[in-house]
């Protein structure tokens, strides 16, 4: 398999980004719809998009480098591994419903409470599972990447992926509930049958032998592994790991904005505002702390680090083997985060050159009104141009809303951008989950490709029958 397979893809695709402001013009629409000219990106112009992308979203990528450097640490505890071999032992004979499990609950985190980017720091730890249970790595990635982009399909309460629908749509979290609790469970299903039938049967024959689905850092911590009568406490870690997931569930759940719960707000206001003295010793000692509701994924990495050193005093490392193990996992996370910075790269250069809307306005110009199939076409090219879902919809909606105004439809469209949204990213070049996906199990993007493009296909029809049936009953 060829080295940094994915990160060729991602360059590859930001230079024909690149290429197509040599093609066509670009265009805005504020009141009215306006073409600007042509503005050719050169080599140059990108890389000074990088003080644009750091300041922006260069907290994700520091984000996938702490998640290195906190599986880094992790490797270093015998209990991690101890962990894996103790559940692909308790599903021995029941490898099915674990991954089930999995699947439903990424996808249902997805949808509920936003989590796409945040259960990144998840991942290494289900992909070795379902490699040690005798899966394949494209398996691996369905089971990840393809859950989130599962849970993106059949967004429910997630506001930070829908707060620009509700802008300009005028829609509430709540219109059309069911549907997008059919695409959620029908999507599982479909996924959970595609994983289960082909998991095993997808790889070459290069990759029949299991070791080199197995991370080197898992083969690593298993021949260190000390003899049997030295036992190392599992649940400590077991303990750590669930405290991160659950707390991380609780600040990014929209609490006030989804479902009008101020608690948090209050218990942190008045936490942070707490005075001794006169003096507000908590707020200072916190600083700028987020109440549940609200997080982002630079308080995670807050957790993370917190958990770092709760590990290192519970498994007595030694803080010069904290630092190198937190090194390596850094270093790991390199090319990851190299991967993070060129799609967000991408993103800039499409939005301070807004050629898209010229396809956009193309497309809709082939039917009068409103069509769910140009609409679907629309929201595919708008989420592969936007490796996020805010700025894909923002991207098109503006002008969307002017060429489209009986808003009779408005519930569905919403529905329908998300669900396509959602879709893409099982296949798109700018969806971070995939892409960083396939760079740490290094997964060619052409053999993810011929994998999945049945699901792909599956999930098209479900949501395309589901539209239909909507706009017959709306």
């Amino acid at each position: 398999m060829k080295k940094h397979n994915t990160l060729k893809v991602v360059i590859i695709t930001l230079l024909l980004f690149a290429l197509l402001t040599w093609i066509l013009p670009c265009a805005t629409y504020q009141t009215e719809y306006t073409e600007l000219g042509r503005y050719q990106v050169g080599l140059f112009d990108i890389l000074s998009y990088q003080s644009t992308v750091l300041g922006y979203f260069g907290y994700v990528a520091l984000f996938v480098l702490v998640v290195g450097g906190f599986y880094g640490v992790l490797y270093k505890t015998e209990a991690y591994r101890r962990v894996l071999d103790s559940l692909c032992k308790k599903f021995k004979g029941k490898e099915a419903i674990c991954l089930v499990v999995i699947m439903a609950l990424f996808a249902f985190l997805t949808s509920f409470a936003g989590l796409q980017l945040a259960l990144l720091m998840l991942f290494p730890f289900v992909i070795s599972l379902v490699i040690m249970m005798g899966y394949n790595k494209l398996a691996a990635t369905a089971v990840t990447a393809g859950s989130v982009a599962v849970g993106l399909m059949g967004t429910t309460f997630a506001y930070s992926t829908t707060q620009v629908l509700q802008q300009y749509l005028s829609v509430e979290l709540t219109d059309l509930i069911w549907a997008k609790i059919v695409l959620l469970v029908l999507g599982v299903v479909l996924l959970a049958l595609f994983v289960l039938k082909f998991g095993k049967k997808a790889s070459t024959k290069k990759d029949d032998n299991k070791e080199e689905f197995i991370p080197e850092e898992v083969k690593i911590a298993k021949g260190k592994e000390k003899d049997k009568k030295h036992k190392v406490k599992v649940w400590p870690l077991v303990l750590i790991l669930d405290l991160i997931l659950i707390v991380t569930i609780l600040g990014f759940i929209p609490w006030n904005n989804a479902f009008g719960i101020t608690l948090f707000d209050d218990v942190t206001t008045a936490i942070t505002e707490f005075e001794l003295f006169g003096f507000p010793i908590f707020g200072k000692i916190l600083g700028a702390v987020s109440a549940f509701g609200y997080w982002s994924l630079l308080e995670l990495i807050t957790l993370m680090l917190l958990a770092i050193i709760i590990i290192k005093f519970v498994y007595k490392i030694k803080w010069n083997d904290v630092f190198d193990s937190f090194g390596k996992g850094v270093r790991r996370a390199l090319v990851p985060a190299l991967i993070v910075i060129l799609i967000y790269t991408c993103l800039v250069l499409t939005t301070y050159d807004p050629y898209q809307l010229v396809i956009y306005k193309f497309i809709l110009g082939l039917t009068k009104g409103f069509n769910i199939f140009t609409t679907g076409l629309v929201v595919v090219i708008s989420s592969i141009f936007n490796g996020d879902p805010l700025y894909a919809f923002y991207s098109v909606l503006p002008y969307f809303v002017s060429v489209v105004t009986d808003t009779n439809n408005y519930q569905l469209i919403a529905v329908i951008f998300q669900a396509i949204y959602g879709i893409v990213t099982l296949v798109a070049p700018t969806s971070i989950p995939l892409m960083l996906t396939l760079a740490y199990t290094n997964t060619s993007y052409k053999d993810w490709f011929k994998y999945i493009w049945k699901l792909l296909v599956a999930l098209l029809v479900l949501a395309f029958i589901v539209f239909t049936v909507l706009l017959l009953i709306i």
